[in-house]
């Protein structure tokens, strides 16, 4: 049994629900119920850090805490693989038992050998073919496996490290190209995943575009004041599977209003594949959109164009 206690700062940190929140329910619906240290400062077991994580995720996809707190740990657990899974990204004929061998080198906790056997990856494939044959497709398998219990959290953490690392040196060796357009690449605040981000980079670079990236969680009037500092004719914004889908078309809405008319905003990844089209928006499902949507910036020189929906 696991006796590892946590305080309420820690828990907030743990499981992205705010302290408000967790005294609002244990008030409310008498869970969690932390016990009193010698201070009277509110203690939370590690089980109920991680029931609470699991409702964090829940929620974000679109359950209700009400609902989700009464229901008893097993019937919680089942819920967690039972939402309808994005489509898999396409994998080319005879890879994926190659694939999964290298997500099996993460259950082993092999960095060394994980990482070798991407460089290899990226060596035969070309940048282009790594992120979309390799990266996409790869990341699409972590996830469906961390829904459904067959991988840690740490170990999705250590394959989106090594990732975004390799991903990272392969965008910085690459040389100079015509630089058009410009593209800012951040997220919103509270998304902290970039690597669907970092794949978008790549293959924007690629096509000699000019990318100018500003890391995760950036506050909207700041990505407004970058753009227009840069000079950039893009923003373009990573949405991850994790992210609460009922808050992508309110933030894009608020950030193009802040943006001036000519600077085009992008938006893709998994957490847009069910949002609705917006005007002066271009929502990107897959990298091929991207990559489309790109291209044909460059040729008509129309950063505000819209990707077909």
């Amino acid at each position: 049994m696991n006796t590892t206690s946590f305080n309420i700062a820690a828990v907030e940190r743990e499981t992205g629900l705010s302290k408000d929140v967790l005294r609002v329910w244990e008030r409310r619906y008498g869970f969690p119920l932390p016990d009193r240290d010698h201070g009277g400062e509110r203690q939370y077991s590690a089980d109920q850090v991680d029931r609470l994580r699991l409702i964090k995720r829940l929620m974000d996809r679109g359950h209700r805490p009400g609902k989700l707190i009464a229901l008893p740990p097993e019937a919680l657990a089942e819920l967690a693989p039972r939402h309808t899974p994005n489509a898999a990204p396409q994998t080319p004929a005879g890879d994926s038992e190659e694939l999964e061998r290298l997500l099996d080198l993460i259950r082993q906790h092999d960095a060394a050998g994980f990482t070798q056997a991407m460089q290899q990856r990226i060596a035969r494939q070309g940048l282009q073919r790594f992120v979309q044959d390799t990266i996409a497709p790869l990341s699409w398998q972590v996830g469906q496996a961390w829904e459904a219990g067959r991988i840690q959290v740490f170990e999705e953490h250590l394959f989106t490290e090594l990732s975004k690392r390799l991903l990272r040196q392969s965008i910085a060796a690459l040389p100079r190209g015509q630089a058009k357009p410009r593209i800012i690449l951040t997220t919103v605040p509270e998304e902290q995943h970039v690597l669907g981000l970092l794949m978008a980079e790549a293959l924007f670079a690629l096509e000699g575009a000019e990318c100018i990236p500003l890391g995760s969680q950036m506050p909207l009037t700041e990505i407004a004041r970058a753009a227009q500092a840069h000079a950039a004719e893009i923003v373009a914004l990573s949405f991850s599977s994790a992210f609460p889908h009922r808050q992508v078309t309110p933030l894009l809405q608020q950030l193009r209003a802040l943006l001036p008319a000519d600077i085009g905003l992008w938006a893709g990844g998994a957490g847009v594949q069910r949002a609705a089209a917006e005007p002066g928006v271009t929502l990107l499902r897959s990298l091929d959109e991207a990559l489309q949507a790109l291209h044909t910036c460059q040729q008509r020189g129309d950063s505000t164009m819209t990707a077909p929906v």
